[in-house]
């Protein structure tokens, strides 16, 4: 239950301007959740004289369903609640990708240290100690509120990459839907290699940004029907190291760099840009290069017909005894494919049913 001191705290000093910064047309909201309506009150009142927009909560569900509605910029959430707990709510709020980026500051007892390391395992931001004053709610709420704003400026610049990867995927008319087939096919062999969330986060946003390079290449060489001379080939194999200078200064984007230099490189040491061989080779680049051959390979183009599973894996299988791939990692992948019900579609694209 929130806790805050005395009815006092919430009268606003007149030598003391509001600590939000009200230049903007829209007003910070805060989600106060707490299943005490005087602790509610308070804090509301607390919050409302300070220059926030304030929306309550009665419980963990009732929050969640206010997310939806309110879409605020911090949530103060209370641990103790029956039914639905702080952590849970947490929890689930933090795995969304739509509310992931909301700041939570969870109201623990004083000097709770189990409450704050379930908070933090929860993916918690912050805490407050009960009781607190006005002047720490102030400047913890502030501050959230200012990083929530500068991730989701982040996040927007994501977001123009992915569509400057959509942009270069669209001038290759032939690929088709490659990258959203790659993203899908990440998340499912992902999971079945046991990789951590965020590598298989990594795999999939490889997905959209490995060829996002393809954009800094001129269509004479991109778009050129037959075989690339020397000087013409030279020229295509920049994209990698343009691709990788393009996502270089998103740090959230540090685990994606390795899959985009790195996707062409061969076990034998015989690929591009670095000629890297053997473990030398990313492990997350040696993954998505299973995954981009294989989609390649199952996938009409101009210049060939799709190749069913079965055959795609043969050739695979052949490359590898070339020395081009990692032995153990295409034995993984065919028993992923083998394992998932195949489907000769028209196009010859697998279905994975999980």
């Amino acid at each position: 239950m929130l806790n805050l001191i005395g009815a006092s705290a919430v009268s606003p000093s007149p030598k003391r301007c509001s600590s939000v910064n009200l230049s903007d047309t829209d007003k910070p909201k805060v989600l106060v959740v707490d299943d005490h309506p005087s602790s509610r009150m308070t804090a509301v009142a607390l919050l409302t004289v300070e220059g926030y927009e304030v929306f309550e909560a009665d419980g963990g569900e009732a929050a969640l369903e206010k997310v939806v509605v309110a879409k605020p910029d911090l949530i103060l959430l209370d641990v103790m609640m029956p039914g639905m707990d702080g952590y849970e709510v947490c929890r689930r709020l933090k795995q969304d990708d739509h509310t992931r980026l909301i700041p939570v500051i969870f109201i623990t007892a004083l000097n709770d240290r189990r409450s704050r390391i379930m908070g933090i395992e929860a993916g918690g931001d912050d805490f407050l100690s009960k009781p607190f004053d006005r002047l720490e709610l102030s400047a913890r709420v502030k501050s959230l509120v200012h990083q929530k704003r500068l991730n989701e400026d982040l996040d927007h610049a994501e977001q123009v990459l992915f569509s400057v990867a959509r942009i270069a995927e669209s001038r290759d008319p032939d690929t088709g839907d490659h990258c959203q087939r790659l993203v899908n096919m990440a998340q499912a062999f992902g999971e079945f290699i046991n990789l951590s969330r965020n590598e298989i986060r990594d795999l999939m946003w490889g997905g959209y940004l490995h060829d996002i390079g393809k954009i800094g290449i001129p269509d004479v060489v991109l778009l050129k029907a037959g075989k690339l001379t020397a000087e013409e080939w030279v020229i295509m194999k920049q994209h990698v190291i343009i691709g990788e200078q393009i996502c270089q200064p998103m740090r959230t984007f540090k685990g994606v760099l390795p899959i985009i230099r790195y996707h062409h490189e061969r076990w034998d040491g015989t690929g591009y840009p670095n000629g890297l061989a053997a473990n030398e080779i990313p492990y997350l680049a040696q993954v998505f290069q299973v995954l981009d051959i294989y989609d390649a390979l199952t996938s009409e183009r101009p210049y060939k017909k799709a190749f069913t599973p079965t055959v795609a894996l043969e050739i695979m299988q052949e490359e590898t005894a070339k020395g081009w791939r990692n032995p153990e990692l295409i034995e993984q992948f065919s028993k992923f494919i083998l394992s998932n019900q195949v489907a000769e579609t028209p196009d010859n694209q697998l279905t994975i049913n999980n």
